[in-house]
Parts: structure tokens; sequence; C-alpha cells
């Protein structure tokens, strides 16, 4: 993937977001908690670093839901889009990788798949809950 920057938009368009560079990492998350967000049992995640994430337009649009001081989710409040989730514990966004216009999603791993509802055989690494690196059990 190149340093280009990169779109992101939620579902209606009237918040956009860039995304430059590389994100830190790229996976599958199966916690209850991004299956329940978003309605899915799995989610794609792609962690960037909070300078490589900018709103671009619509920010007085950006909602954002806490249910622990470990994610801020944030979303459109005119469309219910989801866009970001900022991990202040370890400095990344989570930007959806779904939502990123031509990007060049590569996961290496699949974290908290203690948790799986769906059973993946792609030959990642599959961690209970995070790599020792993310403050897991590795």
């Amino acid at each position: 993937m190149t340093d280009a920057k990169k779109k992101v938009r939620c579902f209606c368009g009237y918040v956009e977001l860039e995304v430059s560079g590389k994100p830190a990492v790229m996976g599958y998350c199966h916690c209850k908690d991004c299956a329940a967000w978003s309605a899915t049992p799995i989610n794609s995640f792609s962690l960037w670093d909070p300078e490589k994430v900018k709103i671009t337009r619509g920010e007085e649009n950006v909602e954002t839901y806490f249910k622990t001081e470990h994610s801020m989710r944030k979303f459109c409040k005119k469309c219910g889009g989801h866009l970001m989730n900022d991990h202040p514990d370890s400095n990344l966004v989570d930007v959806f990788a779904v939502i990123i216009e031509e990007f060049n999603f590569n996961p290496t791993m699949h974290v908290h798949y203690q948790n799986r509802t769906v059973s993946v055989k792609d030959g990642l690494p599959k961690f209970k809950d995070l790599p020792k690196e993310f403050r897991g059990s590795g």
C-alpha cells in the first residue's frame, strides 16, 4: 500500500475523513462489543496513529458513544454510519476498514477469538484476547 491519502465516508456521505500513510496493524476482531456495534460476527479493523486520521468534512455531525473508557466510538449523527473508534489506552484509532475507499486491506491477525461466533480458517494467528504488544495475553 502506498502512503497516499484515502477517503473515508459515513453511510450518507455527509461526514468525510482522510487517512494517510499506512495503518499500524489490520485484522479481525471477534469481541462482543465490536460484534454488537457493527451488527456482524466479525469486525474488520485498521488501527492508525491519531495524527494520520483527520476529519475533513461534517465534524459537527460526529457523535461519540462511550461504553467503556477504552473505546470512544464515533458515528454520523445524520445517518448513524460508523466511522472510527478511538482507543486512548493504545493511542490508536480504529477506522472501519470497509469504509475506506480504494483501501488494500491486508489483515494479519484475529483478536478476541475466544468470543467468536464464526470460526475462520485463513491461516492468520488467532489470539484469545490481544497480542502482548497490545496488552493482551499473547
